[in-house]
């Protein structure tokens, strides 16, 4: 591991190099559909949302990314911070059969069925093939408008580097109990969401306030 750097004089900060940055984002199980017709779930962390778009950052060589360029569609869940054990169920299984070599010695197996493996229920999503999770509080269905082949970033750990793909959400699903009664609004006060700090699984933490840009409460 590098040595840590110290920066100039009568500064509190050292230069480092973190392994990962996965400094805090939502988690997302990404929901796609195998060549078989089965579901498939493959969770990941590194998503954003820009209006109706969402930026997903996949491994190419992955079972949900090869099904994302061929159905052209998903769904997207985020799962509540209570749920944290049942991602991590499904964090060591991939969808690929046989197990990429890369992965295999990160300890991956395959898994067949990873709604069982996890304990999570689907449920038929409306526009798109692949289903919803159950448990997950917020669901998005969406399709793939573009896969930025040219954006695939070399790493020795993935061997096929990775994908940037963005998907347009097409119906947004939201459990009655985090929905502000006769709005189409999120209760920040009652959704939980699972984040994942640099490989650890955290909830949210106090309601600091709001922007002013905020329409719910």
């Amino acid at each position: 591991m590098p040595a840590l750097i110290a920066s100039a004089p009568g500064e509190d900060h050292l230069t480092i190099t973190p392994s990962v940055l996965y400094f805090g984002t939502p988690v997302v199980l990404i929901s796609t559909l195998n060549p078989d017709g089965t579901a498939n779930i493959t969770p990941m962390s590194s998503a954003w949302a820009l209006g109706d778009r969402v930026v997903l950052g996949l491994a190419a060589s992955g079972q949900g990314a090869e099904n994302l360029r061929r159905e052209g569609e998903c769904t997207l869940n985020f799962p509540a911070a209570r749920h944290w054990h049942r991602v991590e169920r499904i964090a060591r299984a991939t969808g690929r059969n046989p197990v990429p070599d890369y992965k295999a010695r990160m300890g991956y197996e395959y898994a067949a069925d990873k709604f069982a493996l996890g304990g999570f229920g689907s449920m038929a999503s409306e526009l798109v093939r692949p289903p919803r999770i159950s448990e997950c509080q917020m669901q998005c269905e969406a399709k793939v408008v573009a896969v930025h082949d040219e954006g695939s970033v070399a790493d020795p750990v993935h061997a096929a580097g990775y994908l940037i793909i963005e998907v347009q959400v097409l119906r947004v699903h939201a459990h009655s109990e985090i929905v502000v009664p006769g709005t189409n609004h999120i209760n920040t006060a009652r959704w939980t969401p699972l984040f994942y700090v640099f490989r650890h699984y955290f909830g949210l933490g106090d309601d600091l306030g709001k922007n002013f840009r905020a329409e719910s409460i």
